[in-house]
């Protein structure tokens, strides 16, 4: 398999579904959006895009498998799998705020070997794969090289759906609000780990996140030459709903911090 080539044809089918969002966003009424539950929302514009990509990836590699946030398939593979999200950032997407991202990753045997990020808004398709490195628009980037979380600049998602760290998670940012450059939320995991991997935040972490979320974000994070780990500094950050990624400098500084107040 030419893997370059299989991520270029990737790139190719999201950026043509990403016009698809783009153009509906404005068509986007009340009645459209459907709860799944609580404050997690669904469009008939997540559930197209999530089965465009599935029709066109699946005659990208036969007999792959996915796993897709919006369950338009169930289909199981062998040896390669995609984990799509369709559309990464929901809730801005209806309220019209212009951030929002397909992100598709691709595994062999369970090991991320492609993953690609679109940010629609800014036409900034961030990409990675096996033995290539990672780039934005055919440029190739790396993570920062900020040496010390205070002179950090840093991205979370702040709990919408799962409170039970809430106060812990309170408390580990107000550490990070006096101890560093600052925190943003964007409101797109997917899009707070491409900006990692292309060094314009040093870190990221965020709890209760499924793997449609990070499996391609992560990778192109790894790819540019970051660390990633979940909150135990351990590798289930794909499937264990939990995920630091870094740069190379303070990457246990955040891991250290994280694991006082989330861990101990």
């Amino acid at each position: 398999m030419n893997i370059e080539k299989i991520c270029n044809e990737t790139r190719e089918i999201i950026k043509d579904v990403g016009k698809f969002l783009k153009k509906e966003i404005s068509n986007i009424k009340a009645e459209n959006v459907e709860l799944k539950g609580y404050n997690d929302f669904v469009t008939y514009v997540d559930k197209t895009s999530e089965q465009r990509l599935v029709d066109a990836l699946s005659k990208l590699i036969s007999g792959s498998g996915f796993i897709v946030e919006e369950k338009t398939t169930n289909i199981k593979g062998k040896e390669y799998t995609w984990i799509i999200d369709p559309l990464d950032g929901t809730t801005n997407y209806i309220h019209s705020v212009p951030l929002f991202a397909i992100s598709v990753a691709l595994t062999k045997n369970n090991k991320t070997i492609l993953g690609v990020v679109y940010e629609i808004n800014l036409d900034e398709c961030f990409y990675a794969f096996e033995g290539g490195g990672a780039f934005l628009n055919d440029n190739k980037i790396n993570v920062s090289k900020v040496a010390k979380l205070k002179d950090s600049l840093l991205a979370t998602g702040f709990p919408n759906v799962n409170y039970s760290h809430l106060e812990k998670y309170m408390k580990h940012l107000e550490y990070l609000f006096r101890n560093t450059h600052g925190v943003r939320r964007l409101g797109s995991a997917a899009t707070d780990l491409a900006y990692v991997a292309c060094g314009r935040y040093d870190g990221f972490y965020e709890y209760n996140l499924s793997p449609w979320d990070v499996a391609a974000g992560a990778y192109i994070v790894e790819q540019a030459g970051g660390k990633v780990s979940d909150f135990k500094g351990g590798k289930n950050y794909v499937y264990g709903k939990e995920i630091i990624a870094t740069n190379n400098f303070i990457f246990e500084e955040l891991l250290d911090t994280t694991t006082k107040y989330f861990i101990k």
